[in-house]
């Protein structure tokens, strides 16, 4: 069993009445609310959790790509990844990732990833997302009528400029260059493993299981809701004709681990009703926009995750609630480990993302809550899922080839 230590990296000084006071956000949030010194710390106090995540022995740091918005810091995943990939050892580098569907031309996130892989020594894992309608369609104005289609070939553009070795043209429907050739390549052949975050779309299960990707379902509506979601992946996978791996599939949830579960009420939902009442307060005319869900997502009643969160949800809801719905998994480490293991089983998943930082928490708090869970709830999930094999993890250089930068030097004193 796989375990993952992803930050959004959310903004924490949105005011007590944003709900009431601004319509979103996402897209049109007022930029008035940012205080680029308060966001100074906040950017190196999420790093240090990141790499305080890797020295406690999580296999992976997760990072990801949004834009116009308070929800999410991090309009460009791939600077992250370079400081982690350089400051970390031996800890997978999850950029979750980069929306290929955005760039023009994609060769340019073909050639980041390649330097990223290059840099860490083979620790990447390449996330592919389609993007939020808010990301794609209205902060970036990507017709959503053809968003798919562009991925589709953005996505064959990169797969071949990272393992074709010869000097290529490529004369698509969006792309058209004359000379493809990166430089760097990647370290890991054929390449980086690629991950799929799924929100909502059948044709995600088709385009992981034809592929052989791990499909990631990035839910912030509990794993007990994930199940419709998860099952019709795995059922997907069987109807093809292709064997069940655990490994194939991982989901993200929201965790909070305490000394006492009276602990995890009284210090820490605080934190998590921030996030589900600001950072997911998203207007509804954003989060879908018209040709953005297929016909067949729509036929088979399956809505974009953020939608359904955005009008309701966990907003209201008790601590109590919270957890017996799965919006959270919470409690002393006894209690997180039975939920953990009733998540893993359930869902079928062999890698989760744990979102451990949840909200406006303060770093001391969400270190110990991280401690707790490395130390007395992930050693008794590790036994789960033996005889199948991970074919979704880096395969990074040995370790007698691995780079070792030189340590940060204390400056001399005049």
């Amino acid at each position: 069993m796989k375990f993952h230590w992803f930050n959004l990296m959310p903004y924490p000084y949105l005011p007590d009445d944003f709900r009431q006071k601004y319509r979103s956000v996402w897209v049109d949030v007022d930029s008035r609310l940012y205080d680029p010194v308060k966001g100074h710390r906040i950017y190196h106090d999420y790093l240090d959790l990141l790499e305080f995540a890797a020295e406690l022995g999580f296999d992976g740091i997760g990072v990801n790509e949004h834009h116009a918005n308070a929800y999410g810091l991090m309009p460009s995943p791939a600077l992250m990844a370079a400081t982690l990939a350089r400051r970390t050892r031996n800890v997978s580098i999850v950029l979750l990732g980069m929306s290929i569907a955005l760039y023009n031309p994609p060769t340019r996130v073909a050639e980041e990833m390649a330097m990223l892989d290059v840099i860490s020594g083979g620790r990447l894992i390449a996330g592919f997302p389609v993007g939020t309608s808010m990301d794609t369609n209205y902060a970036f104005g990507a017709n959503p009528a053809t968003l798919r289609e562009r991925y589709q070939e953005n996505h064959d553009l990169i797969i071949r400029a990272w393992t074709d070795p010869d000097v290529f043209a490529w004369n698509g429907r969006f792309n058209k260059l004359r000379y493809v050739n990166i430089w760097p390549r990647p370290i890991q052949k054929p390449h980086p493993p690629i991950w799929i975050p799924g929100g909502g779309s059948i044709e995600t299960w088709d385009f992981c299981a034809a592929r052989g990707y791990n499909y990631s379902y990035l839910s912030f509506s509990g794993f007990k809701r994930a199940a419709q979601l998860m099952n019709g992946f795995h059922d997907r996978v069987a109807e093809l004709g292709l064997p069940f791996n655990p490994y194939q599939a991982s989901f993200a949830q929201q965790i909070i681990v305490a000394e006492s579960d009276a602990e995890a009420e009284e210090s820490y939902f605080q934190h998590a009703k921030y996030f589900f009442e600001r950072c997911l307060h998203i207007y509804p005319g954003f989060a879908d926009a018209p040709g953005y869900r297929t016909e067949a997502t729509i036929r088979a009643g399956l809505k974009a995750q953020v939608g359904g969160v955005s009008s309701g949800g966990a907003v209201g809801k008790s601590y109590r609630q919270c957890v017996d719905e799965g919006f959270l998994v919470a409690g002393n480490p006894d209690q997180v480990t039975e939920q953990m293991e009733h998540l893993i089983t359930s869902l079928r998943v062999g890698h989760v993302f744990c979102l451990l930082h949840i909200g406006d928490m303060p770093r001391e708090k969400c270190e110990k809550s991280t401690r707790l869970f490395a130390e007395k709830v992930m050693p008794r999930l590790r036994h789960l899922w033996q005889g199948y094999e991970d074919h979704w993890s880096p395969r990074p250089l040995p370790p007698h080839l691995m780079a070792e930068p030189r340590p940060i030097r204390q400056p001399i004193n005049a």
